[in-house]
């Protein structure tokens, strides 16, 4: 590994210690390669991934557009199960680009963190 993602890791551990998701108010865990984002609503207390989405099967538009379309998805999910309120993990990625661009949508769509 390189120093960059030694201090990605880091501040990820930081950060999992003070977030924690339950089953009141889940955790939204965001993962960013350099292709793909993924987003998942996740309840720490049973280890279960309550909703999923990802823009892997999308190829048209910007990375920043699909970031966008996948945070109004995960919105549409996560209220489809009745959850509405979340604890937002941007999982050590700093919060600018497309996980600010996720968080947004996902707000506009529906969810409170």
């Amino acid at each position: 590994m390189n120093k960059k993602q030694d201090k990605r890791i880091r501040l990820k551990k930081k950060i999992r210690t003070k977030v924690s998701g339950t089953i009141e108010r889940p955790r939204l865990s965001v993962f960013r390669s350099n292709k793909f984002i993924y987003a998942q609503v996740i309840d720490d207390t049973t280890g279960k991934t309550l909703v999923s989405a990802s823009d892997m099967k999308v190829t048209k538009g910007k990375k920043t557009e699909r970031s966008l379309d996948i945070g109004k998805e995960i919105a549409k999910l996560a209220i489809a199960k009745g959850i509405k309120t979340v604890v937002f993990d941007r999982n050590g990625f700093k919060y600018t680009g497309r996980v600010k661009a996720l968080a947004d949508s996902a707000r506009e769509g529906g969810l409170i963190f």
